[in-house]
């Protein structure tokens, strides 16, 4: 379902420079405009927070973040994490993190974690909200790995990873969002946004 948010004088930012993210929201027929989040992402990892609620407090500060900038739009943050067992983990600082990252996470299943957030300063709108997708990868031989590493796809992915790209060959299947594993939840994102065009 296509909702053109200009008819309802809904002004929507996506506070994301994901080309992903655009990507999906652009799909799906949305009408927005693009402001990123400049936050300090490793600053809240010390405060030892629950994989999903890590997830949610990061997208709702980015939210807020390009909201103090923009009171009167509908600022959508999201924040996408890997849970493995528990243990956070997000994007690789560099090919041999990309490479640790990656050999754990194919080791076995392990869950994507997206959160979503909207803000609206003018009428003190605060939603936050997470989908959560299991996703079972194959066994990645030595030679998949270091050419995964050479590629440099895993710049810039949580997990080092991504499924649209080639993380697909290395995924046996999913139970879940596939969006919410590529960065944005459509099916909570449309859902949370329907309460606001209706």
């Amino acid at each position: 379902m296509i909702i053109k948010l200009s008819e309802h004088q809904l002004s929507i930012i996506l506070a994301s420079a994901s080309l992903r993210r655009k990507q999906l929201l652009s799909d799906a027929g949305y009408e927005f405009k693009v402001v990123a989040a400049d936050i300090n992402e490793s600053s809240l990892l010390a405060e030892c927070l629950e994989p999903c609620e890590y997830a949610k407090k990061l997208a709702l500060a980015k939210a807020k973040t390009v909201a103090a900038k923009y009171p009167d739009s509908l600022v959508i943050g999201a924040d996408t994490i890997v849970d493995f067992n528990g243990q956070i983990i997000g994007k690789p600082t560099n090919a041999e993190d990309a490479e640790r990252i990656t050999r754990k996470l194919f080791s076995k299943p392990h869950k994507v974690i997206t959160a979503v957030a909207l803000v609206r300063l003018s009428d003190n709108t605060e939603i936050v909200e997470s989908d959560i997708t299991d996703v079972y990868p194959k066994k990645m031989t030595n030679e998949q790995l270091n050419e995964h590493i050479k590629s440099e796809s895993w710049r810039d992915k949580a997990g080092a990873y991504a499924i649209q790209e080639n993380g697909d060959e290395f995924v046996e299947k999913i139970e879940g969002s596939v969006t919410n594993v590529m960065g944005l939840p459509m099916e909570l994102l449309h859902q949370l946004l329907q309460g606001f065009v209706d």
